[in-house]
């Protein structure tokens, strides 16, 4: 294993597509809900603890063997909205792509075949954590910093926010982040035993609501 490969493959400019993705800020910014640092810090613990769980628990779960067929039906189901459904395999097959140029693998062209149109970000992740020779933990690491970076990211830009105190939010996260994957691979490592039903579904329905009503704008910045 290589810890260089978990810095290629978490780093933001790594070709996934996440930059286009606001991870629901976007819509609540304009609702009001985010006006500075400390509501962008309620917003992103609100999403590591539901989406962000999620999210990790797949991809650990991937990388650590589990059928990706049945972890991409797992996803489908704890996803109602089907804009942020549309939104997980755009971005699955965006990372997939760049994942096949830097980590070539068989089980990743096999899931090329087996989902043309993408299938859920997470569980390309995991896979793709896997082809890099990561563990499962280095791939909920990734899910769940993403799930509260990329929100971060997206404030800066639509708030003008000072960078420093979006990382500073981030920063003081790490700890919850550090506990959260704990769950999410405890979780994961259970699936190819026990099956997908073992794997969390808390559900945000706000970010549920916000992102159809997201995906109705005529202008945004951001694809999601």
């Amino acid at each position: 294993m290589s810890r260089a490969a978990l810095l290629v493959l978490a780093d933001g400019r790594f070709p996934a597509g996440g930059h286009a993705h606001s991870g629901g800020a976007e819509e609540a910014v304009k609702a009001g809900r985010i006006t500075g640092a400390v509501d962008l810090a309620d917003f992103c613990r609100g999403r590591l603890h539901t989406a962000g769980l999620v999210a990790a628990a797949l991809a650990a779960a991937a990388a650590a063997g589990a059928d990706p067929g049945e972890l991409d039906a797992a996803a489908d189901a704890r996803t109602p909205s089907p804009a942020l459904r549309a939104a997980a395999r755009r971005l699955g097959r965006q990372l997939l792509r760049a994942a096949r140029a830097t980590w070539p693998d068989a089980e990743l062209d096999a899931l090329a075949r087996k989902f043309p149109k993408g299938a859920h970000q997470p569980v390309v992740l995991g896979l793709t954590a896997r082809a890099a020779g990561l563990e499962p933990r280095d791939a909920a690491y990734c899910a769940a910093y993403e799930s509260v970076s990329g929100p971060a990211s997206a404030v800066v830009r639509l708030l003008s926010l000072d960078p420093f105190e979006a990382t500073a939010v981030l920063a003081r996260m790490a700890a919850e982040v550090d506990g959260l994957v704990d769950r999410a691979v405890v979780a994961g490592a259970a699936v190819p035993s026990e099956g997908v039903e073992v794997l969390p579904a808390a559900s945000a329905p706000l970010l549920e609501i916000g992102a159809e009503a997201h995906a109705g704008w005529g202008m945004r910045l951001f694809a999601s």
